[in-house]
């Protein structure tokens, strides 16, 4: 894969993306994303739709506060479109239920996002950083049925791994990427 990616700390750049911290005043952009059915179908049971400014205001103010260091490279960033310096996404590296021993990668982005490849960028970019931090693998899990989902995975680089029932009681498809398998800069 041939993008750009820009680590300052717990910034990441790539062409077309920042991800970054997110700030309590971030709430109303991330409604374009969370407060969508066609985004939040596919969340479920992590994280139901959010339809009030306020409840999203608050579950900001928990992902600022949860920042603080695991010892691994974990997290929750809000994703900025490079060109018009909106808030456009969501991206995570987040322990897997039960022992959040596994990362996941994740990334939600707005509908008006769609179509450009930006999963895939930003699941890139997630993934340099995870490595960037001496993770060996990080892993997605897409729910049957949610074709855009195992694109971008496989879009990133990762292989398809099998069906598994561990992680949130769900039937999940189960995609790894190794760190020998991403090219990481600078190592």
């Amino acid at each position: 894969m041939s993008h750009r990616v820009t680590i300052d700390g717990t910034t990441i750049e790539t062409q077309h993306l920042r991800l970054r911290p997110w700030q309590v005043d971030d709430s109303v952009g991330a409604l374009a994303i969370y407060g969508e059915a066609d985004v939040a179908r596919w969340l479920a049971p992590a994280m139901d739709r959010i339809d009030e400014p306020e409840r999203m205001r608050a579950i900001i103010e928990r992902w600022v506060t949860e920042q603080t260091g695991t010892g691994r490279p974990t997290g929750r960033w809000a994703i900025d479109d490079l060109d018009s310096g909106k808030l456009i996404g969501s991206g995570q590296i987040l322990g897997l239920p039960p022992e959040a021993e596994d990362l996941e990668l994740g990334y939600q982005f707005a509908p008006t996002a769609w179509g450009r490849g930006l999963g895939s960028e930003a699941g890139h970019a997630l993934a340099h950083y995870a490595f960037s931090h001496d993770e060996e693998e990080v892993f997605a899990v897409v729910r049957t049925g949610n074709q855009h989902g195992i694109r971008t995975a496989r879009e990133i680089g990762m292989e398809w791994v099998g069906e598994t029932t561990k992680y949130y009681d769900l039937r999940l498809q189960v995609f790894r990427l190794r760190k020998g398998d991403l090219d990481v800069p600078g190592r």
